[in-house]
């Protein structure tokens, strides 16, 4: 069965390099591949959730500048629909590099988030026939506003929770699934019991940790879910994979089989280099 789901949040233009070693201090290096593509947590969400036959909606900020070509190209291909927040910017679209080790799969990343591309919090696209929502924090306002909407047709939001954002409070209370990161520490929080009790609202929460079990909260309930093991050759965008697959499986399934499938595609597309070649193979 297919399904629609609306992507709300960060898209960068993504300069990936494969190399046989780390970058040293004050050194060059001769990289083995190279890809360009769109990126971002929604972004990357948003084409993983298209790789089920699922229609997939892009609210980000993309503007008019001449890269926006090449992010537009690129959704383009994956079939991921956009709404862009902010048509009439020409400003540059948010530029990462990112290097990823080949013996390892771990990458360095320097990138600029959002904060100079922030939208309105509004969207002038239809949007009533979503299924699902999902909001990775990068664009809080717009975010907002479609969770309230979101809550009031009874449609689900998920939070991509990679890092803690200043304004990801206001959203909160209109989550119905929180999968966040080992990373993720909102304010006073130093470990994983700090943060499912601040996220106590939430009916379903989720902490994933690379490859380490996924620890979870089902209304009361607490279970883990392991991670399939795979040979690595890139993790870039694992999590961002989780997430798409995760909108899928939660729309046919429950909570606990939803999680151990998006588990398994996430691990899946480790076994390639860059955010795209594990759609291709798989």
């Amino acid at each position: 069965m297919s399904h629609t789901g609306l992507f709300v949040g960060l898209t960068t233009l993504d300069l990936i390099y494969l190399s046989d070693r780390p970058l040293p201090e004050n050194g060059k290096l001769v990289a083995r591949e190279y890809l360009t593509v769109a990126g971002g947590p929604a972004t990357n969400a948003a084409v993983a959730f298209s790789y089920f036959k699922n229609s997939a909606k892009l609210a980000s900020a993309i503007g008019q500048h001449p890269l926006t070509e090449a992010i537009v190209d690129d959704l383009r291909a994956y079939s991921v629909d956009i709404a862009d927040l902010t048509p009439n910017k020409t400003d540059i679209p948010p530029v990462s590099s990112i290097i990823v080790t080949a013996n390892t799969g771990k990458r360095a990343v320097i990138s600029l988030n959002a904060v100079k591309s922030q939208a309105e919090s509004q969207i002038t696209e239809d949007i009533s026939d979503i299924d699902i929502v999902l909001i990775d924090g990068h664009q809080i306002p717009v975010s907002l506003a479609i969770a309230q909407y979101a809550r009031n047709r009874q449609i689900p939001v998920v939070l991509d929770g990679g890092s803690w954002k200043p304004g990801l409070e206001s959203i909160l209370p209109y989550i119905d699934y929180g999968i966040c990161s080992a990373n993720f520490y909102p304010p006073q929080c130093r470990d994983t019991e700090d943060v499912f009790a601040f996220l106590h609202q939430i009916d379903r929460i989720a902490i994933t940790d690379g490859e380490r079990p996924i620890q979870s909260w089902d209304r009361g309930q607490r279970f883990t879910t392991s991670v399939p093991l795979v040979e690595t050759v890139d993790t870039l965008g694992a999590g961002d994979i989780f997430h798409g697959a995760f909108c899928h499986y939660i729309l046919e399934t429950d909570f606990q089989t939803a999680l151990a499938g998006a588990a398994k595609i996430a691990s899946e597309s480790c076994k390639f280099f860059g955010t795209r070649n594990w759609i291709d193979r798989l």
